[in-house]
């Protein structure tokens, strides 16, 4: 059975959601590079190659289902911050954010009783408690020494070893 076309309306609007997210995280990915943080830089560059499989994941899932993607322009995203501490407090809105879009697609999915939908949709849910669950202990870590410092280092140095793992294909 084809995909209905309202789930297959909202899962485009997700892709671009996503691929929006995946820009966004490599812009702060950049401003952690320019002011000499390559750990943090590192961990939110895996960050951009996560959202950017998510995208795929779900143009896969609608070609798949007879739909038609349809890509629509990356809106502009800011490039300026003051620190880490509020970069993560930003990536956790905007994981929140995110939270809110899919629980959307799973709604229409469920309105127009696409089973198969609500069932591809079930693993992003999982993965957006995953998302904001991590980025809340790193705020907490970062309020612990305000940021700065000693531990902030400490941190840089333990995110220059977080590798891309794609989850989409487990």
């Amino acid at each position: 059975m084809a995909i209905s076309k309202k789930a297959e309306e909202i899962l485009n609007k997700q892709i671009n959601a996503e691929f929006w997210s995946a820009y966004f995280y490599l812009s702060m990915s950049n401003y952690c590079n320019a002011n000499g943080m390559p750990g943090f830089a590192n961990w939110m560059k895996v960050q951009f190659q996560e959202e950017t499989s998510h995208a795929m994941k779900m143009l896969d899932y609608i070609n798949e289902r007879g739909g038609r993607v349809i890509l629509e322009p990356i809106a502009e995203v800011p490039a300026k911050w003051n620190g880490v501490l509020e970069i993560f407090e930003e990536t956790l809105k905007h994981e929140e954010l995110v939270t809110n879009l899919i629980n959307a697609c799973v709604n229409v999915a469920i309105e127009e009783k696409d089973h198969a939908s609500v069932n591809f949709l079930q693993w992003f849910v999982d993965e957006q408690v995953e998302e904001e669950a991590t980025v809340g202990e790193i705020i907490d870590q970062l309020k612990m020494f305000e940021g700065k410092g000693h531990g902030l280092y400490m941190m840089d140095k333990e995110f220059k070893a977080r590798t891309f793992v794609d989850a989409t294909q487990a």
